[in-house]
């Protein structure tokens, strides 16, 4: 089981340490061995003596080592802080700012290389959900053009992204239809992400074809993502 929490444009520098601090002496006293990915702002990367099932990653990052980016961070940031795990097509890198398909798979292609865990977001609007399951599949199955699926650090988030932060979620035949349907073609870890919180991530993540959780809002108060993990301890 996977649990990340994506903190988006949340938490400074130093809350990001305590928060990180403190689940890692939780994950250590209580002896759990889910895998917890924690993605902080950039600024708020840093180096961090972790249990080794506890992982920072970047959100973002540009596909070069260094150079002439303005507001852009390159491998030789993420070097410094030993990052080696990033989040790569996120609907809000999309949607809101613009990222098409051909440059999030160069910029998975360069990471790739680079031997990065990849967590790779796909998911549809509400309009194309609104459409059926046939045309919420065509569409989720354009966001793999130019993406190397047997890539062996590769691990999938599906997030619907009508259900980002709207508190609505999909229903369990939702998740379940997606789900069966991706694993059927690409055998890799598979997260769910979507108004994901303490009350039903339990739910979610006991799902057949589930493999964990990717969490935005719910994940940022660092008692409620202890409380995530506690309940998804054992699946």
């Amino acid at each position: 089981m996977i649990i990340a929490s994506n903190f988006k444009t949340n938490h400074t520098r130093k809350s990001t340490a305590s928060f990180v601090n403190e689940v890692n002496d939780f994950l250590k006293s209580n002896d759990i061995s889910n895998e917890v990915i924690v993605f902080p702002t950039a600024t708020s990367l840093d180096e961090f003596d972790t249990v080794p099932n506890l992982t920072i990653g970047t959100q973002n990052a540009y596909a070069v080592e260094k150079g002439s980016f303005t507001g852009e961070i390159g491998t030789t940031q993420l070097d410094e802080f030993a990052i080696k795990t990033i989040l790569i097509g996120h609907s809000e890198r999309r949607h809101v700012l613009g990222e098409s398909q051909d440059e999030i798979a160069k910029k998975y292609a360069f990471f790739k290389e680079l031997g990065y865990t990849i967590v790779y977001c796909i998911g549809e609007p509400l309009e194309v959900k609104e459409a059926g399951l046939e045309k919420t599949l065509e569409y989720v199955y354009e966001q793999f053009e130019g993406i190397d699926t047997n890539y062996e650090n590769l691990i999938l988030a599906y997030e619907p992204v009508w259900a980002i932060g709207t508190g609505v979620t999909a229903t369990n035949e939702d998740i379940t239809s997606v789900h069966s349907a991706i694993k059927g073609r690409i055998d890799k870890p598979l997260l769910y992400g979507g108004s994901v919180k303490v009350a039903n991530v339990r739910e979610i993540c006991s799902l057949d074809g589930v493999d964990g959780a990717l969490i935005g809002t719910a994940s940022w108060v660092v008692e409620d993502f202890k409380q995530i993990i506690e309940n998804t301890k054992d699946l």
